[in-house]
C-alpha cells in the first residue's frame, strides 16, 4: 500500500510488534500512510490537520485490526475534530469509514445527526413532534456500541445503539435488572431495525466522581442492590450466560502478541495465565449478575438509591465476579492512576473488599481469584487506548494480577 507523504503528524507515536498476518498493520500507525488513506474525505478547503490523535486500537491478531482517529486542525482554521477509523482484515483491502458511518451499527449515522435524529425520536419515543434538536457523542467503540446525548427542550435522553441482532438481549437485560433494587433508566423508545435505544436521563451523583471528591458511598449501600440483583431468577433467560472464557481469551491472544518481544512479559503473562486458565474453564454461571459492575456505571440517587446506567451484560454470572470487577477496577486505579484518585481508590478498596467478605461469609481467596481475572481483562486498556508508555503499564497491570494470584 502506498499513500502521498503528508506533513502531519500522528499522537501518540508508538511502536507495535509485527502481526505476519496483517503485513499491512504498521501503517496504521504511519502518520503519512494514515493521511493519505483518508484525506480525500477530510481535506476541508485544502487543509491539513494539526494532527491525527489514536483514539481507540483493536486488534485480533492475525485476523483484523481496527484503529479510530481524530483528525484536529490548529484553531485558526476553525475546523471541527473529525472522527474517523481504518479497518484491516486479513487477505483484504483495507476500509475506511468515518463517524458516524457504521455498517454494523445501521442506526447510528440517523440517530447522531440533529435533523434524523429529531424525526426518529418524534416517530420512536414522543407523541406530540418536538422540533429542535442536540446531539452529544458520549462513547463509541467502532463496530460495536455507541452512547449518544439526545436534548429537546427540557426533555434529555441518552441513546444506546447497537447491531440490531443485539437488541433483544439489551432489553432483556434492562428487565432482569429492573427486578431488583437497582434503578434502572426507563426505555421510553427504541428502533429495533436500527440497532437505537433512548433511555431516560436519571439525576444522580457518580460514584467514581464522588470517590475522587472524598465522598464514597457506604460499601453496604452497594452489596444490598448487588444482592438484589442476584436473587433475580435467571432459568429461562433467553440471553446467553456471560462469556468469561470468550473474554479471557481475548485478553490473553492481545497479551500474547503485544509481548511478544519481551522476555519480562512473556514471563509475567506465563505467571499469570498458569493461576487463571484452569479456573476460566471450569468456571460457570451460578446467579443471575450485572457482569460489568464498577464504580462509573453507578449513580446515588438523592433518596439513597443506587442506579445503574450500563446493564447490557446483566444475566447469568457470578456474584464473586461483579465483586471482583468492582475491586480490580480500584486496584488498576490506585496503582496507575492519577494520584488524587489513587488515594481514593485505594482507600476505598480495603473497605469494600473486606466488608463483602464479612457480609457473605466468602472465602478471601476464591474472591481474589474472581479479582486476578477481572484485572487481567482490565490490563487490556493499555493496548487498546495506546500511550507512548503502555509496555511499562501493561507490564505492571500483569505484575498486580499476579500479585492477586499469590
Amino acid at each position: 500500500m502506498t499513500a502521498p507523504a503528508a506533513a502531519v503528524s500522528l499522537y501518540p507515536q508508538v511502536d507495535i510488534p509485527e502481526d505476519p498476518g496483517l503485513p499491512d498493520l504498521a501503517g496504521l500507525f504511519d502518520p503519512d500512510w494514515v493521511w493519505g488513506a483518508v484525506r480525500d474525505r477530510l481535506a476541508e478547503s485544502g487543509v491539513a490537520p494539526r494532527q491525527l490523535r489514536v483514539r481507540q486500537f483493536s486488534h485480533s491478531p492475525g485476523r483484523a485490526a481496527v484503529v479510530s482517529y481524530v483528525a484536529e486542525w490548529e484553531a485558526e482554521a476553525f475546523i471541527p475534530p473529525r472522527l474517523f477509523t481504518l479497518r484491516l482484515r486479513r487477505g483484504q483491502a483495507f476500509e475506511t469509514s468515518h463517524y458516524p458511518e457504521d455498517s454494523d451499527l445501521p442506526g447510528l449515522a440517523e440517530a447522531a445527526d440533529p435533523e434524523t435524529a429529531l424525526r426518529l425520536m418524534n416517530k420512536h419515543v414522543f407523541g406530540a413532534p418536538r422540533r429542535r434538536m442536540r446531539v452529544d457523542m458520549v462513547r463509541y467503540r467502532p463496530g460495536s456500541r455507541a452512547v449518544l446525548r439526545h436534548r429537546t427542550g427540557k426533555n434529555r435522553f441518552y441513546v444506546r445503539v447497537v447491531r440490531p441482532g443485539a437488541m433483544p438481549a439489551l432489553l432483556e437485560a434492562g428487565e432482569l435488572t429492573e427486578r431488583s433494587t437497582f434503578v434502572v433508566p426507563r426505555v421510553v423508545g427504541y428502533w429495533g431495525e436500527g440497532g437505537v435505544l433512548w433511555l431516560s436521563e436519571i439525576p444522580g451523583a457518580n460514584v467514581r466522581q464522588r470517590m475522587r471528591r472524598g465522598k464514597p458511598p457506604d460499601p453496604e449501600v452497594l452489596l444490598d442492590s448487588l444482592e438484589s440483583l442476584w436473587a433475580v431468577p435467571h432459568e429461562g433467560a433467553r440471553g446467553r450466560p456471560f462469556d468469561l472464557k470468550g473474554a479471557y481469551r481475548r485478553a490473553r491472544r492481545t497479551f500474547r502478541y503485544a509481548l511478544r518481544d519481551s522476555d519480562e512479559g512473556l514471563r509475567l503473562l506465563g505467571d499469570a495465565t498458569q493461576g487463571l486458565d484452569s479456573f476460566v474453564e471450569s468456571w460457570q454461571p451460578s446467579t443471575t449478575a450485572h457482569n460489568d459492575f464498577y464504580d462509573d456505571q453507578i449513580l446515588l440517587l438523592p433518596d439513597g438509591r443506587v442506579a445503574v446506567v450500563d446493564f447490557e451484560e446483566t444475566g447469568p454470572g457470578d456474584p464473586f465476579l461483579d465483586v471482583g470487577n468492582f475491586l480490580a477496577h480500584h486496584r488498576w486505579a490506585s496503582s496507575l492512576g492519577r494520584h488524587r484518585e489513587a488515594d481514593a481508590s485505594g482507600a476505598y478498596y480495603h473497605r469494600f473488599r473486606d466488608a463483602a467478605i464479612e457480609r457473605f461469609n466468602w472465602n478471601a481467596s476464591d474472591l481474589a481469584l474472581r479479582e486476578a481475572v477481572c484485572l487481567f481483562r482490565i490490563c487490556t486498556n493499555t493496548v487498546r487506548h495506546l500511550r507512548t508508555d503502555w509496555r511499562q503499564n501493561t507490564l505492571e497491570g500483569l505484575a498486580l494480577t499476579n500479585e492477586m494470584l499469590r
